[in-house]
């Protein structure tokens, strides 16, 4: 390695998250805060909430089905030709 242009490396840094939880890590900075970690996450926790149950396949088939309700429906109306023609 190079000298004089790596930062410095701290192998115990300092995370504190804002639930309160603190662990180590290695870093190139002394001390990291943040936001949400694995202790406060709703997908570590357990209490994840799926909101789409449909699903977007689920949501493609239904217009689907309405488009072809839609074609089937401008088809009926055709004007039958006759067949009495003089």
């Amino acid at each position: 390695m190079k000298q004089e242009i790596h930062p410095k490396y701290y192998p115990n840094a300092k995370v504190t998250c804002s639930c309160g939880n603190t662990f180590e890590v290695g870093s190139t900075q002394p001390e990291i805060k943040v936001e949400v970690c694995s202790a406060c996450h709703p997908f570590y926790t357990g209490t994840a909430k799926f909101i789409d149950t449909a699903g977007r396949v689920d949501k493609f088939q239904a217009r689907m089905k309405k488009m072809e309700e839609m074609k089937t429906k401008k088809e009926k109306p055709k004007k039958k030709e006759t067949e009495d023609k003089k």
